[in-house]
């Protein structure tokens, strides 16, 4: 009988240290879970106030206030517009496809192909 109540008692010990390391683990991952929903929220307004300041920063007027601060440019007038006319016949038309980049290249360079 003794026996039987000696494998009974570990049986239990055993069951009991079981439940506490199983209660201490569910306790570490639900801490962990709200860490990382914490985390999420945080990344979420994060991204929500970059969003928002991408937009502000891709405003048109800024960008136009950039190209002609920074980038000196300037609105499209005839008296500045400088047409460039391309032909080239002494191909087929799988040769102008071919090289009718280098050509218009070539042309704006004031070289002739």
């Amino acid at each position: 009988m003794t026996r039987i109540n000696l494998v009974l008692l570990l049986a239990v010990v055993a069951s009991a240290i079981y439940l506490v390391n199983i209660q201490y683990e569910s306790r570490r991952l639900f801490t962990e879970l709200h860490k990382a929903q914490n985390e999420e929220r945080r990344l979420e307004s994060e991204f929500e106030r970059l969003q928002v300041e991408k937009r502000a920063q891709a405003t048109s007027a800024r960008v136009d206030k950039l190209a002609r601060e920074k980038l000196q440019m300037r609105l499209v007038q005839p008296s500045i517009t400088t047409y460039v006319n391309y032909t080239h016949t002494d191909s087929t038309p799988s040769d102008r496809v071919a090289t009718g980049a280098v050509g218009m290249a070539s042309n704006v360079a004031g070289a002739r192909p």
